[in-house]
C-alpha cells in the first residue's frame, strides 16, 4: 500500500488507533473514508478533519457491510485499500454462568466482521492495481490474557486468517498486511486511556505509520513495544512473558460498576 496515494476505507475507526491512523493516512496523501456505527461521531470527525470522507457501518450486520460498500464504492471508485479496524474486547469470566453473550459478541465482531467486510470488498479490490486488505490482530493473539480470553481468541485466529489468505489473495493481486498492536492508551475498555503499561497513542500511530512507509512489502506491522508478545514463544520466554503480562493486568475482585455492557459503545473500537 503506497500511503502517499492510495484511497482507504476504515471500518472502526471514529476513536483510538483507527481515526489516529486516518488522520495520518490523510496527511500523507491517501483519500480516507472513515466508518463506524455512530453517525454524531462520523458528522464530528468530517467538521474537525475536513477531506475526511464518513460512511455509516455497522461490521456485526451483513446488510450494513453491502450497503457501505455500495456507497464506498460509489463515492470513491478508485478505492484500493481497505483496513478491517473494528473490534471489540471485553472482559470475561468463564468461572460464571453468563459469559457466553459477552463471548459470541466477540467472535462476531472481531472474527466475522472482517471475514463479512473481506467478502465485500474483495471483488472490487481484484480489480484494482496494488491492492490491499489490512487485517487488524494483537499482541495478545501471541500472549493470552487471563481478563479477555474470548478476544485474544478472535485475534489469533486474525492473525492465522491474515496468513492462509495471503496465500491465496497475493498472487490474486491484493496484498494482505496485518497490523498488530500492543495495549494502546484508547476506550477499548474503561481505564486503558490512562493505563502506565500501555502505550500512547501518538506514538503507536506515528509508529505504525513510518512502518508503513518504510516496509511498503511487509507482511506484518510491529511496532518495537509488540515485539516480546510477537516473538515470546519463539524466543523461548513464553512463560515468563504470560506472567509477566497478567501480573500487570490483574483480574478485579468484582466487577467495576464502571465497567461497560457488551452493548455499550464504550466496548467497542468504532
Amino acid at each position: 500500500m503506497d500511503i502517499t496515494q492510495s484511497t482507504v476505507f476504515i471500518p472502526g475507526a471514529t476513536s483510538g488507533i483507527g481515526l489516529a491512523l486516518a488522520v495520518r493516512l490523510q496527511a500523507q496523501g491517501s483519500t480516507v473514508v472513515v466508518g463506524g456505527r455512530r453517525t454524531a461521531l462520523l458528522d464530528e470527525i468530517a467538521l474537525a478533519h475536513p477531506g475526511i470522507d464518513t460512511v455509516r457501518i455497522d461490521t456485526t450486520d451483513p446488510g450494513s457491510i453491502d450497503a457501505a460498500r455500495d456507497e464506498v464504492l460509489r463515492r470513491h471508485p478508485d478505492l484500493d485499500a481497505v483496513v478491517a479496524m473494528a473490534g471489540v474486547m471485553q472482559l470475561e469470566d468463564w468461572t460464571s454462568p453468563d459469559f457466553l453473550a459477552t463471548a459470541e459478541r466477540v467472535v462476531e465482531t472481531n472474527l466475522l466482521g472482517p471475514i463479512r467486510l473481506a467478502a465485500a470488498f474483495l471483488p472490487h479490490l481484484r480489480t484494482r492495481p496494488g491492492a490491499t486488505l489490512v487485517t487488524v490482530s494483537s499482541g495478545l493473539a501471541h500472549v493470552p490474557l487471563a481478563l479477555t480470553p474470548t478476544y485474544n481468541a478472535t485475534k489469533a485466529a486474525i492473525h492465522r486468517l491474515s496468513d492462509g489468505i495471503r496465500l491465496q489473495l497475493e498472487p490474486a493481486g491484493v496484498r494482505v498486511v496485518e497490523i498488530v498492536p500492543p495495549a494502546v492508551r484508547t476506550n477499548i475498555v474503561v481505564g486503558q486511556e490512562e493505563s502506565p503499561v500501555a502505550m500512547p497513542l501518538d506514538e503507536y500511530a506515528d509508529e505504525v505509520v513510518s512502518l508503513l512507509a518504510a516496509q511498503p512489502d511487509a507482511h506484518e506491522i510491529l511496532v518495537e513495544r509488540v515485539k516480546p508478545l510477537r516473538f515470546a514463544e519463539v524466543s523461548g520466554a513464553y512463560d515468563t512473558t504470560v506472567a509477566r503480562l497478567n501480573a500487570a493486568h490483574p483480574r478485579p475482585s468484582t466487577p467495576h460498576p464502571s465497567d461497560p455492557h457488551p452493548s455499550d459503545p464504550r466496548a467497542v473500537r468504532v
